[in-house]
């Protein structure tokens, strides 16, 4: 029996104009997964993508994972291809369904006529199905109300699909429609679901990784690398981009007061930042801050990072709690990996006891203690990129 998945789309089709646009990039993205996995045929109308694999072995269930993970739909299933016949849509219904329905104790039939020229109406259709589905499993029951699994049928210019059991999209928007942002990735829960985040709303990214060899390891490195691929599954290829801090922070140790190191080092962070965007062309920073969570996430810590910024600095986590973020990580398969007790470059030479209500000039006398053009010049470059891909 022939089966295709088809994905719905989400909020592309309130884009009017522009949807066409998004659409080009929403199908771009499915079709270099699909070409990944095997050879399969991508085609769309009416706001649904159809995905077909084009022979008898293509692997079916791994181009129906990577459907899921794709921004920009809201649904996602397998489904039977029937000829646009009232027999044949019986027959099929009667052969394919009952796996999908296998320990439901409810179900009920929502058929769809995009093609009006189908001899029955969709009530009459969804009728006839459902007495197709009881003929062959008589236990089941009809609930029209508050079934325990919906059967849909939809009758299209090509074809009649019949599927029980659509699955939640990724949703969003396509990554590329946002625009290009840089992610300041760490290898700790929160920056890796701002990412997920971010490109869920369209923003193609790169990654900026600092590390501080010999006082973090390659093993740290590669722990961020990984979760850089687990993203890719979501938003695409990503370069990641690697800079030591290595000599900043012994300046810092040196010649300036404990308390300010984690701001300066942010500083330095946000300043290197700026300068690897405009070389990726990126026009936002991308953060996993959340308000309050540590001394650096306080109001007036942001403030004194955001100052040393020349671009708009994204925070989706913001209002979020510790508990939200790991419910995320959980989902998109990045919290394992970001427990693994691999030291971060932000943890070397932590203060005793940071400034949590900094103020802007206190910081500044401070970091003026420092060669700040020579530092970054110096840091810049130790700069070199891996590339992840899923």
């Amino acid at each position: 029996m022939k089966e295709v998945i088809l994905c719905k789309y989400g909020e592309i089709i309130l884009k009017g104009a522009n949807k066409a646009q998004f659409e080009s990039i929403l199908l771009k993205d499915v079709r270099r997964r699909a070409a990944r996995v095997g050879n399969f045929s991508v085609s769309y109308a009416q706001s649904t993508v159809c995905i077909e694999p084009m022979g008898e072995d293509e692997d079916i269930e791994e181009m129906y994972r990577q459907a899921k993970h794709v921004f920009g739909f809201v649904g996602v299933t397998r489904a039977a291809v029937a000829e646009k016949t009232v027999e044949d849509i019986l027959r099929v219904a009667a052969e394919y369904l009952p796996e999908r329905l296998a320990g439901y104790k409810s179900f009920r039939v929502e058929a769809k006529r995009s093609d009006k020229r189908f001899p029955l109406k969709s009530p009459e259709l969804s009728a006839e199905v459902g007495g197709a589905v009881l003929s062959v499993m008589p236990r089941l029951k009809v609930d029209l109300t508050t079934p325990e699994i919906t059967v849909r049928v939809e009758v299209r210019d090509r074809a009649a699909y019949i599927h029980a059991g659509q699955e939640r999209g990724a949703g969003g928007i396509p990554v590329g429609c946002g625009g290009h942002g840089l992610l300041l990735l760490s290898g700790g829960i929160d920056s890796p679901v701002a990412g997920y985040r971010m490109a869920r709303r369209g923003l193609a990214l790169d990654a900026l990784y600092f590390e501080s060899i010999p006082y973090t390891s390659e093993m740290a490195r590669e722990k961020v690398f990984t979760l850089a691929k687990i993203m890719s599954e979501y938003c695409g290829k990503i370069r990641m981009h690697v800079i030591s801090l290595t000599h900043i922070q012994e300046e810092m140790r040196d010649k300036c007061d404990e308390d300010y190191f984690t701001l300066l080092l942010r500083r330095f962070m946000m300043k290197l930042a700026c300068r690897m965007a405009d070389q990726c062309g990126a026009t936002a920073l991308v953060t996993g801050e959340s308000l309050g969570q540590v001394a650096s996430q306080t109001l007036a810590a942001i403030r004194v990072t955001e100052d040393a910024a020349d671009r708009p600095i994204l925070r989706p986590l913001i209002g979020m709690d510790k508990e939200e973020i790991v419910v995320t990580a959980r989902e998109i398969g990045t919290f394992e990996t970001s427990i693994l007790p691999y030291e971060d470059c932000c943890t070397v030479f932590t203060p005793r006891h940071p400034r949590t209500q900094p103020v802007l000039e206190k910081v500044l006398e401070q970091e003026a203690k420092l060669d700040v053009d020579a530092l970054i010049e110096e840091a810049w470059l130790t700069r070199n990129t891996l590339v992840a891909e899923p």
